[in-house]
């Protein structure tokens, strides 16, 4: 066996895997405010380096100003998308609240398509083709400059939920009927956690769209935010980047080895396979909470 291989392997699976935590964290922010697990998230990565680019291309301006008008706009769209879609099925059965992100999620893709169109696009964020080496093993540069991003936003986070505000999303997702008795503003929260989100939606999505290209595939990398979510456990932003880390790591080890047998494929079964376990096996996950209801 070469074992040169197998790490090289192993520490490029890594760096994309924090980079598929980066979109699990958007999710786990929805769903530590809400409870509410966000089928939309995909789409929302894909509309923010479109609107990156948007801002580039047509209005003129530099990469570096139009990343954080896109990130301000897609805060903005997610409150507008709180306040006008999710506020109004308040009390609603879970399942009409999860069909509402799914229809997001749709209206989200063929608004994007209608407007952009379907070609792929590149993101010129400045990140060099040569290659880069660690000692001897080749690494990604676009992956570990994704993962040092993904490192830092998750660093953020932590201290977010740290402060007063982040305390008070905790509080909601603990008890929507507590917070409201002792004055805090439910609503207000549940909006700021997907401004957030969306904002998370949108760095996911331009590291990725310099990986690849900007085009609708980006929406399909809600499957690998929610495997990472479901593995890593829906409330827990530490479970989400240990998740990640651990499916990136598989997935690219499995498709470096079986891929040239099978003919490809392998990536996306393996994601199936792990999503499929996890619940089987321990539905909440690596490091979610285990709720016990008594009757």
């Amino acid at each position: 066996m070469d074992w040169m291989y197998f790490l090289e392997l192993a520490v490029n699976g890594a760096l994309a895997g924090l980079m598929y935590a980066l979109v699990a964290i958007g999710i786990v922010l929805i769903y530590k405010s809400s409870s509410v697990p966000n089928l939309a998230q995909g789409a929302l990565t894909m509309v923010g380096p479109y609107l990156v680019l948007a801002f580039a291309g047509q209005v003129g301006l530099s990469m570096w100003l139009a990343i954080p008008l896109a990130m301000l706009s897609m805060f903005v769209l997610g409150v507008v998308i709180e306040r006008v879609a999710l506020r109004r099925l308040a009390g609603q059965p879970i399942v009409m609240i999860l069909m509402m992100t799914l229809g997001l999620d749709i209206f989200l893709r063929a608004t994007a398509l209608t407007i952009w169109g379907g070609s792929g696009r590149n993101m010129p964020i400045g990140i060099s083709d040569a290659p880069l080496f660690v000692g001897p093993l080749l690494v990604n540069r676009a992956y570990a400059i994704g993962a040092a991003v993904t490192l830092i936003l998750f660093a953020i986070s932590v201290f977010f939920f740290r402060t007063r505000m982040g305390v008070v999303l905790r509080a909601i997702a603990d008890d929507y009927t507590a917070s409201w008795s002792v004055g805090i503003s439910v609503e207000r929260g549940v909006a700021l956690s997907w401004a957030l989100s969306a904002v998370a939606a949108t760095a996911a999505g331009v590291l990725w769209g310099s990986v690849q290209t900007v085009d609708q595939s980006l929406s399909l990398l809600l499957l690998k935010g929610i495997t990472v979510g479901v593995l890593g456990g829906l409330d827990s932003i530490g479970g989400a980047l240990l998740a990640g880390l651990l499916l990136g790591i598989l997935e690219n080890v499995a498709s470096g080895y079986l891929d040239p047998l099978l003919g490809g494929g392998t990536r996306e079964l393996v994601v199936a396979a792990v999503l499929i376990l996890t619940i089987m096996i321990r539905p909440h996950g690596l490091f979610g909470r285990h709720d016990i209801e008594r009757i």
